[in-house]
């Protein structure tokens, strides 16, 4: 099935925009009266509006033509998010802009705790309908591909139950969910044993599951004073390397010694970094691991933000994740916070535009998809206006008119 799509006034393709490093908006590849020819979820060719209509009647081709100004962009890539979970945490943000530290919070019955029981209490069927509900919001808003975490069910038991959540979640939105088991997000209290002792039963018993289920390839941990040290997690991380697993990090958030491990460990992404020094910068940026700012993490605690423009200019490479979470991060807004870090970490548009799409794409190990050339998904999204640097200007507020998912409208 083969369909074309156009005119379009600006078509940016990031194709030529590199992985890494500091990005000026000349750099950008934008093609005007534009349109993209599909065949069947793939893009098959990007080009001049009027050439591919030409090409398009030798194909027996459903042409969409497009009435009035539409810029076209990759779909948006959204690389850490945690919308699987149940309950909410009102009481803790309205307790933290009142002043109460995490610890008071957490003695009040707050914090991750809470929302781990809120998420037992759930059944698998009640967690993906959830999870979909927030997924497809996010798809609405030009969220294509979606990276989901466990993490609060923080038991062999619980932590099937979520994934499973998330794979019978996949299936009935239109948007991809990309698993990622974060058992190892904190002890739970309710296990007896030490650190140490719960990261082997998670590994020694968790996960041949989620292989022989293919439930998650991809393994976090959150490394912090209040979770797993870096070397209580180096073991943890050991077996999920022999077992050919990818790795990701919840690295620097409060304090530094997470983003270490993750080089050290060749992790597709160091997510958080915003207690990152330059040392950890300059580590970072030497490594083939992205760095993953999450603004909204920083807007709902009211702390710093990741710095964003030293990993850059140190040549790193920048991914943008909405830490969509019940706790610390409920606005779930990517383009939103994404514009908020632009304006306080001085980001270029490009910038922006590279970790949302193909740089995001890059921290989930997926190739096939943010950029708009022939051979990768036909994920994409339409804004109603003439000039890309009108979406970030609008600071969230501008939509997509029209959200495209493997060649298809929704």
């Amino acid at each position: 099935m083969y369909k074309l799509i156009g005119p379009i006034t600006q078509l940016l393709t990031l194709d030529k925009v590199p992985l890494k490093g500091a990005l000026k908006d000349e750099q950008l590849e934008i093609l005007e009266n534009a349109g993209i020819l599909i065949e069947d979820e793939k893009i098959l060719e990007v080009g001049n509006y009027n050439d591919l209509l030409a090409k398009a009647q030798t194909l027996n081709t459903e042409v969409i033509e497009l009435k009035g100004d539409f810029v076209a962009l990759p779909g948006w890539i959204d690389c850490h998010t945690h919308i699987c979970f149940g309950g909410s945490r009102a009481q803790d943000f309205a307790m933290r802009n009142a002043g109460k530290s995490y610890l008071e919070i957490a003695e009040a019955g707050g914090g991750i705790w809470d929302t781990v029981i809120q998420t037992r209490n759930l059944s698998q069927e009640k967690l993906a309908e959830r999870t979909v509900t927030n997924a497809n919001r996010h798809l609405s808003e030009g969220v294509t591909t979606i990276e989901v975490k466990s993490g609060y069910g923080l038991t062999v038991a619980e932590e099937i139950k979520m994934l499973r959540a998330i794979q019978e979640a996949n299936s009935e939105t239109k948007a991809d969910l990309i698993p990622t088991c974060l058992a190892a997000h904190m002890k739970p209290r309710d296990f007896e044993g030490s650190k140490e002792a719960y990261l082997q039963e998670i590994s020694e018993h968790l996960f041949p599951i989620l292989k022989s289920e293919n439930l998650a390839n991809r393994i976090d941990s959150f490394i912090e004073q209040s979770a797993f040290s870096p070397k209580e997690i180096e073991s943890y991380y050991q077996k999920a390397s022999d077992l050919g697993f990818d790795l990701t990090v919840h690295a620097d958030q409060f304090t530094t010694g997470g983003s270490e491990v993750a080089v050290k460990f060749a992790a597709k992404s160091a997510d958080h970094l915003e207690a990152s020094t330059a040392k950890e910068i300059a580590l970072l940026a030497k490594s083939d691991t992205v760095a993953v700012a999450l603004p909204g993490a920083s807007i709902g605690l009211g702390c710093a933000f990741t710095p964003a423009r030293k990993i850059l200019d140190q040549g790193g490479s920048l991914a943008i994740g909405s830490d969509w979470n019940p706790g610390s991060a409920p606005m779930g807004d990517l383009i939103t916070q994404a514009s908020i870090l632009a304006t306080f970490e001085k980001l270029s548009t490009v910038e922006v535009l590279a970790a949302l799409t193909f740089r995001a794409a890059a921290a989930l190990g997926l190739e096939d998809r943010g950029k708009l050339k022939a051979g990768l998904l036909a994920d994409f999204n339409l804004f109603s206006t003439h000039d890309f640097r009108e979406i970030l200007y609008h600071q969230g507020k501008l939509k997509p008119e029209q959200v495209w998912k493997k060649g298809n409208k929704i």
